[in-house]
């Protein structure tokens, strides 16, 4: 014989709501028979003691069973019946909703009789005319809380506060037009709380713009070592708080917003409950509005248990206003539960006890790990070279394997190309009003220098491919926690070579090349250089930009002595510089026509000093012979010839430039007399003597080329 199927917490809660709805109808029908039965034949000087009576006598204890129908009278074994019934129910392991309510929101069983009265004019469409029969008056066919004070035992007057559970958490709507007063208006149930009773449980409507829901894919994945301490220690915060009220804010503090997302996710996952985000931005400004999504999201914890992503760091990168910080701490003050603050430092004003996490992305070596599980034998040596050029949060790294693993169009031999370059994409800062990006072209075939130089700018280069094996394999990284940035700096005059030189080491290590506008860095208001610094360090931190600092000696000039307050901040904005360049993960290049004017601090934290002389004859021979396209059109040109004009290297461009231009417009091939022309005019922006013999040409040995 099989085993009955079990009953469900669905079925049993429709069978409590029937029953309860069976209780309400005989209590309702008893109710009226006795306000008829009274009113005639009870004086009306006595109808008052005789309602007060016939409620005490046919209290919660003595309500029945059997629902009322047409005209039928309603006994007292009935009513007693329908409330032991009721009462069993109640009493199960997994209790109906109506007192799972009762007991997470601390409603007295009068108060929970109000609720159910009104949530079952939904249920019932018998309830209308009872209700209006019960208040003999026909337009009345809806709950009141007079009604309810006289139709269930042990009313109390308090349920009409305000601060009392029925009206704090906006359980019921009260119609109130007018002067009416609050006992003779009508009540209706809240419909997120109507659908509650009756087992559908969801998100409100009314915060689904709000929140938005944080369902990491990689949720699954196992945390880093340094991240699942994190997590741990936040769970069992939690869980030994031992309240929602003294559970305190969780501060996760730092630029890494997917890093801090997935901590959260995780945390969330291990007290199993679902994560939403909500931007502070949205908190309203006025206190009344405030209150009232703080009280609907405080509910909405009870209903639907879960926690709660604040997102701050958004609007602080946007200059966020004081009314957003005002409304945060006045929301975390009058609130309880589960938040996780995302913000870039701790903040003092958040109305709450908090702890704060500084939550950063995983270790070098922890990101090798996570390349190694998702890119699988196929990396032949990959996840190491992308764990040490890139700084990336385990998000990231999942997301830039599948979308090039799962490319068909990738071939095996192209997958480690394919990765770089989709990690530098990604890792591309966003520095567009601090800096210029420029697409780098130069090769090592274009650059002249001498061969000391050179081999410096080699050793450069090499040095940022190496540097995982250096410092990690081989221990550097554990011995010592400073100096172990790369960076180097340029010296020399203007025009020659220093940012092709940055463009061959960009386009050689294939990062990205930003050129650091001065202009847009430096302020004369206090302060405002080192957060600009800030924005820009931090943005291009991990690891897929080069940084040139062009005029070098404006941002890193020598410290002062301190004569007044701007001096001392002006040292304070050094000091912070000499840090930021001692941390910076990337490669950074100062370049400079001043190399005297840069403070010796600098001078002891660079790793190559480069110099750019002025170019000799050899060299600007090179330049010229390199200086056209293949595709222009030249005629036969005198290399040895143009290389007596005493130009560096950027001249040599502008000259050859023009001449093209010029040979465009008289429709010939980039002829000596053109160039001669053009360097001329080179000449006189100089200010430099002409001298007409060296710019003398015989036309009869040219030849086109």
């Amino acid at each position: 014989m099989k085993s009955p199927k079990p009953i469900s917490w669905q079925q049993q809660n429709d069978e409590y709501l029937r029953k309860a709805l069976v209780w309400l109808r005989l209590r309702l029908t008893w109710f009226i028979e006795q306000s008829a039965g009274a009113a005639s034949t009870i004086q009306p000087e006595s109808r008052s003691a005789q309602q007060k009576a016939s409620r005490r006598s046919s209290g919660r204890d003595n309500r029945q069973a059997q629902p009322a129908t047409g005209t039928d009278s309603v006994s007292e074994k009935q009513l007693a019946r329908a409330a032991e019934e009721l009462a069993a129910l109640e009493t199960l392991d997994q209790p109906p909703a109506l007192v799972v309510l009762r007991r997470n929101l601390g409603l007295s069983q009068f108060e929970s009789e109000v609720l159910l009265l009104c949530a079952a004019m939904e249920f019932d469409t018998r309830m209308a005319s009872l209700c209006a029969q019960a208040q003999d008056d026909v337009t009345r066919r809806h709950p009141t809380f007079a009604l309810a004070m006289a139709l269930f035992a042990e009313p109390a007057w308090d349920v009409l506060s305000p601060e009392r559970p029925l009206r704090y958490w906006r359980l019921l709507e009260i119609n109130q037009p007018g002067a009416q007063p609050l006992t003779t208006s009508a009540l209706r149930a809240d419909e997120r709380i109507v659908n509650y009773l009756k087992g559908l449980n969801y998100l409100d409507d009314r915060l689904v713009p709000l929140l938005l829901p944080l369902r990491h894919r990689d949720r699954t994945v196992d945390l880093p070592p340094s991240q699942r301490t994190i997590v741990d220690t936040m769970v069992r915060q939690i869980q030994n708080a031992g309240s929602l009220q003294a559970v305190p804010v969780m501060q996760l503090l730092g630029p890494d917003s997917p890093s801090k997302q997935l901590i959260a996710a995780h945390t969330a996952a291990a007290l199993g409950l679902p994560l939403y985000r909500l931007p502070i931005e949205v908190l309203p400004s006025p206190p009344s509005e405030l209150e009232q999504l703080t009280r609907l999201l405080m509910r909405e914890g009870v209903l639907w248990p879960f926690a709660l992503y604040l997102d701050a760091y958004e609007a602080e990168k946007g200059s966020v206003h004081e009314t957003h910080g005002a409304a945060l701490h006045r929301f975390l003050a009058r609130s309880s539960g589960i938040f996780f603050l995302d913000t870039q430092d701790r903040r003092m004003d958040t109305g709450r006890a908090s702890v704060a996490f500084d939550i950063g992305k995983p270790t070098q070596a922890e990101q090798h790990l996570a390349w190694d599980a998702v890119l699988g034998p196929r990396q032949n040596g990959t996840a190491a070279r992308l764990a040490g050029q890139f700084n990336l949060n385990l998000p990231t790294i999942h997301q830039i394997a599948r979308t090039t693993l799962a490319s068909s169009a990738v071939g095996q031999q192209s997958i480690p190309q394919k990765l770089w370059e989709a990690c530098v994409v990604d890792t591309r800062p966003r520095l567009d009003q601090l800096a210029q990006r420029i697409e780098p072209k130069a090769s090592w075939e274009d650059i002249v220098l001498p061969d000391p130089e050179l081999q410096l700018l080699r050793q450069l280069a090499a040095q940022v491919a190496h540097r995982t094996r250096v410092y990690g394999d081989w221990g550097f990284a554990a011995k010592r926690a400073r100096g172990l940035s790369i960076n180097a700096m340029f010296a020399g005059e203007s025009g020659t070579g220093k940012t092709m030189a940055a463009e061959v080491l960009a386009n050689d290590l294939r990062l990205s090349l930003y050129r650091i506008d001065l202009s847009a860095v430096v302020s004369k208001y206090i302060g405002e250089t080192e957060k600009n610094l800030r924005r820009l360090f931090d943005a291009a931190e991990d690891g897929g930009a080069l940084l040139f600092f062009d005029e070098a000696d404006a941002l890193f000039g020598k410290r002062s002595e301190v004569k007044d307050s701007h001096d001392r901040y002006a040292n304070i904005e050094i000091n912070y510089l000499l840090q930021r360049i001692e941390a910076y993960r990337g490669l950074a290049i100062l370049a400079t026509n001043r190399k005297g004017a840069l403070d010796s601090a600098f001078m002891r934290r660079i790793r190559f000093v480069v110099e750019f002389r002025a170019h000799g004859v050899p060299e600007r021979k090179a330049i010229w012979e390199r200086v056209f396209p293949r595709e222009t059109q030249t005629a036969t040109l005198d290399f040895d010839r143009l290389a007596r004009f005493n130009l560096n290297g950027g001249n040599i461009n502008n000259v050859a430039m023009n001449a093209a231009f010029l040979a465009a417009d008289a429709r010939t091939p980039v002829t000596m007399p053109l160039i001669f022309k053009a360097a001329q005019a080179e000449f006189r922006k100089l200010e430099r003597p002409i001298y007409e013999a060296d710019f003398h040409w015989d036309d009869e040995t040219e030849v086109v080329a």
